[in-house]
């Protein structure tokens, strides 16, 4: 198995900046230096298991956000980021965003075809 590391970077990164968080405190709180933290969101350094746990702990994410581009079973993770990314919408933005979903997913399908 491969792992994609600018991937993981890549979720590190657009995880910290969701919750408002910026890199040195990330660092900070996963006891990793800033270089590396950088590094790590950057793909250019192969992250250890126990660094990314520290990572996640940080985050208060579970690993499989932090890898789920990287294991087979992905699918529950993007769920699991859809519901959130809706939680704090009010019924109308709902409404627009399941249509736009709606749309998007017979558009991607009618491209496969």
């Amino acid at each position: 198995m491969v792992l994609d590391y600018k991937a993981i970077g890549q979720r590190i990164k657009d995880t910290r900046a969701r919750i408002g968080m910026n890199q040195e405190r990330l660092a900070e709180l996963a006891g990793l230096s800033m270089t590396h933290m950088s590094h790590i969101e950057t793909g250019n350094t192969k992250v250890s298991l126990p660094a990314l746990v520290q990572i996640a702990n940080a985050l208060n994410v579970s690993l499989d956000e932090i890898v789920c581009d990287s294991i087979q079973k992905a699918k529950t993770v993007f769920e699991n980021e859809i519901a959130r990314t809706v939680q704090d919408c009010s019924e109308q933005e709902i409404r627009v965003i399941a249509d736009t979903i709606i749309a998007l997913k017979n558009s991607l399908r009618n491209r496969t075809r």
